[in-house]
């Protein structure tokens, strides 16, 4: 029999340490009970409860499109931030934007959710626009945030970047601007997937800056989750977070799949070259 080492008894005290909170969340999902610390019994009947929930249902909808919506404002913000960022000759203006995009990074949640309230504010007052907070300031706070991760994310690989390829095809007489579409795009798209995959999960989970930035008709899902949890762990919470915890190990493990299988292609290719 094969002896434990240490690493391999740390590595399985971590998994047990993240996951096994999840996999109690997941078996009182099926729990009878309406106390969700008192297991009655196995029963499906709050994923029954939560489809019948319209102001759930609401707030998923709500949250999926904001997070959409933020993540491709994101992901074309930030890409340009880090174009300006990596490209630009060293400057004091281009060193000022660089700081002033790594800000949010690094800036509280609730500072910023603040900032971003009070702005809103102070722009009705003066232009009249936005007349109420909703799902529109919410897009724009949360576009604002996410654009600092996509740049740093984007910049990283246009670091990296040979730019002979590009000078090569600005000589053949592409244009700059066609030039970064049908050269520097297509090299960079993991990073923008990256970014725009990163923007979406921030969103989507955000709480602080979306309960600053949003009314009464923009409610997201963490604000409804929150605020049911104060009031007390509604079973239905736990079979809204184990559908989310499906989701994403589906996503994951899809990823996972077709990533796998576009290198054992590849090697295969070079083995029969």
């Amino acid at each position: 029999m094969k002896k434990l080492s240490f690493s391999n008894v740390m590595l399985w005290f971590g998994l047990l340490f993240l996951y096994a909170p999840m996999l109690i969340l997941v078996i009182y999902s099926f729990n009878e009970s309406k106390l969700v610390t008192v297991w009655g019994g196995f029963s499906p009947k709050w994923y029954g409860e939560l489809f019948r929930d319209q102001q759930i249902l609401d707030a998923v909808w709500t949250s999926l499109r904001i997070a959409f919506y933020s993540a491709t404002m994101a992901v074309i913000i930030g890409t340009m931030a880090a174009f300006v960022m990596t490209r630009f000759r060293r400057s004091w203006a281009k060193l000022t934007l660089s700081n002033m995009i790594t800000a949010p990074l690094v800036m509280p949640e609730v500072i910023t959710g603040l900032s971003l309230l009070l702005l809103f504010v102070q722009m009705a007052e003066t232009f009249g626009w936005p007349a109420e907070r909703g799902m529109l300031t919410v897009w724009i706070a949360h576009s604002t945030f996410c654009s600092a991760y996509v740049a740093v994310v984007v910049s990283s690989r246009l670091r990296e970047l040979d730019l002979s390829i590009e000078e090569a095809a600005m000589d053949l007489g592409a244009t700059p601007l066609k030039t970064f579409f049908l050269i520097t795009v297509p090299m960079i798209s993991p990073a923008l997937m990256a970014g725009w995959l990163l923007s979406f999960s921030l969103s989507l989970d955000d709480l602080v800056i979306a309960s600053f930035a949003s009314g009464p008709g923009s409610t997201t899902l963490p604000m409804v989750v929150f605020s049911s949890v104060r009031l007390g762990v509604s079973p239905k919470i736990n079979a809204l977070a184990t559908i989310i915890i499906l989701v994403v190990s589906l996503v994951a493990f899809l990823s996972w799949y077709f990533v796998r299988r576009s290198e054992k292609k590849a090697k295969a290719a070079m083995e029969a070259h």
